[in-house]
């Protein structure tokens, strides 16, 4: 568990959040009032139509868009209250994010794309490169390291994007249908694994997906309907 957090409190907190998208006169709200909670350690998938604002969400929680009404605290810390480059170094301190699609810069190795968040935290290269070559043999990627993404298969890219979300041990990973452009043995091979990492390192997991078989493996499981966030009972997972 990282240092300064304490089981059951809150790594993530939406109070009242909003957002609305203006084109002209027109006014599309994706949600009003939205109350949410993520404590640590603690496991949440988010599911929900296609356009229900799923994404939306995480966004939102990410730091990555701006609501239109209410807040979001990540550890302990209001982000509208922030700068933008204070908001980033939040980001880049307490979050980890990974994607349907790697996000792997291309010109980069495996190794040097999950230095990147510790370089960016301000720590030296060689620091910088243990961690990121402790992270990545234990996801399996040891005899990868200096390969590029596009030398990598699909799994091996996600897992190294699941490495790089890890390698600050942020308070909470927040995954966008990480596992959505896999074929479904390498997508429970990278579901596992990033439940695997989260337990170890103690950290909350927010994820959005579309599999109801992967959501119910977690603590909790919320839909999102109409702008409306609900918590599903056992039987209905």
């Amino acid at each position: 568990m990282n240092e300064g957090r304490t089981a059951g409190t809150d790594v993530i907190r939406a109070e009242a959040l909003g957002k609305t998208y203006a084109e002209g006169k027109l006014q599309t709200p994706v949600f009003d009032g939205l109350d949410l909670s993520v404590a640590t350690g603690e496991t949440v998938a988010i599911v929900g139509a296609s356009g229900a604002g799923k994404s939306t969400l995480l966004h939102l929680l990410g730091g990555l868009d701006v609501p239109t009404a209410g807040e979001v605290y990540v550890d302990g810390q209001q982000m509208s209250a922030l700068s933008d480059a204070a908001r980033g170094r939040l980001r880049n301190r307490a979050l980890g994010f990974v994607y349907q699609f790697h996000h792997l810069l291309p010109e980069f190795t495996a190794l040097e794309n999950v230095m990147m968040p510790v370089l960016l935290g301000g720590a030296a290269v060689a620091d910088a490169e243990r961690q990121a070559r402790e992270l990545l043999e234990r996801v399996g990627l040891g005899h990868r390291l200096e390969h590029k993404p596009g030398e990598l298969s699909g799994g091996e890219r996600q897992r190294a994007a699941v490495a790089r979300a890890l390698v600050n041990r942020p308070a909470c990973v927040l995954g966008d249908e990480p596992t959505g452009n896999l074929d479904e043995k390498t997508a429970a091979t990278v579901f596992e694994l990033m439940l695997e990492l989260n337990r170890a390192q103690g950290t909350s997991l927010v994820l959005v997906t579309h599999d109801r078989r992967l959501a119910r493996r977690l603590d909790r499981v919320l839909d999102l309907h109409q702008g409306r966030l609900r918590e599903l009972g056992a039987d209905e997972k």
